[in-house]
């Protein structure tokens, strides 16, 4: 029985549940956060396609046992960087288990596929008789435009449906017949695609890039700082900020900045007002100057932190498969 659902988000928070089979960090870098999303679920696959309203720095890591592709479904406003490699329309991106950072500007719309892992063996031996290219550390490839063309047309005409008729997407032949033409059409995708090459300096800052996640995946919980990130990782500030610029747009000291202005926000939202201040949990994380730290709060939030810890305390989770997620609460079907 296939389902769908379409939903919009204004709270990363809730956004980063939504995802059911990668764990992910969402870190916008304006205030005004609006997602929306169709996801459609097949026998095996599982289909997405979103549209980000607002600029975001994000990480995601696939679950186990499944393999997932993404790609471009419009010619974007603004560039989108997969681990520090423009993507551009026409390409796929090929998804690892490892942390993968993204980075985009307004306007994204943005598709994905996900099927088990020995379901697509399966289905590559029986369309192409042999293995698929031996996985390699950067994932983007570039399929024949004839390829990418169908299979584009048939994922939005999916999402279409599940917009205008999701009653269609439960009927068994409805389903049957599209995730077998999806299936094919994806396989002859990364069969005749062209892997990216990756360069020598691109290949160390991946491995920089992977201490870095290791190391912030370590102290989930805590402010971290430059000298004590660049000590431990065994790397000097000047070759940390290059990888992250490629990977993150950005520079370490901005990015945790911006990772501590969210650990404020989810120890707001989780405070009791009676026995907590604004200030004590401010300096917890590192911010002194809290003039300068109130209005960068409510630039990032829309609200004052003190606000923020009057709300009603929100029942949320943590990923527990990716400790460094800052928080995920759970999606509205």
């Amino acid at each position: 029985m296939g389902w769908s659902r379409v939903l919009c988000f204004t709270d990363p928070l809730a956004c980063q549940a939504a995802f059911p089979y990668s764990d992910i960090e969402i870190l916008p870098t304006t205030k005004d956060f609006r997602v929306e999303m169709t996801q459609v679920a097949l026998s095996r696959l599982w289909l997405q396609r979103t549209h980000l309203s607002s600029p975001t720095v994000s990480t995601a890591t696939s679950k186990p046992g499944r393999r997932s592709i993404g790609f471009l479904t419009d010619s974007n406003l603004s560039p989108y960087h997969h681990c520090g490699i423009e993507v551009i329309p026409g390409d796929i991106i090929d998804n690892t288990l490892e942390a993968e950072h993204r980075r985009c500007g307004s306007g994204l719309d943005y598709g994905a596929l996900s099927i088990p892992t020995d379901e697509l063996d399966t289905a590559v031996e029986a369309i192409i008789g042999c293995e698929l290219m031996e996985r390699s550390e950067r994932h983007i490839f570039h399929p024949r435009p004839q390829s990418m063309s169908r299979l584009l047309k048939l994922h939005r005409a999916v999402g279409q449906l599940a917009r205008d008729t999701p009653d269609i997407l439960q009927l068994p032949d409805v389903l049957r017949a599209l995730e077998n033409e999806l299936v094919h059409v994806t396989v002859r995708c990364l069969a005749d695609a062209i892997d990216e090459k990756t360069s020598t300096r691109g290949r160390r800052h991946d491995a920089i890039i992977a201490r870095f996640e290791e190391f912030l995946e370590a102290n989930a919980d805590r402010p971290l700082y430059l000298i004590e990130i660049c000590a431990a990782i065994g790397v000097a500030e000047r070759t940390l900020r290059a990888s992250c610029e490629e990977h993150l747009g950005m520079g370490p000291i901005r990015f945790l900045a911006l990772r501590r202005m969210h650990l404020v926000h989810r120890a707001l939202l989780s405070a009791v007002p009676s026995t907590s201040t604004v200030a004590r949990i401010a300096t917890d994380h590192g911010f002194w100057e809290l003039g300068r730290f109130a209005v960068a709060y409510r630039a990032a939030f829309g609200e004052s932190p003190s606000e923020t810890l009057k709300r009603p305390t929100k029942q949320i989770a943590i990923h527990l498969n990716r400790p460094s997620s800052l928080v995920a609460a759970e999606a509205n079907a």
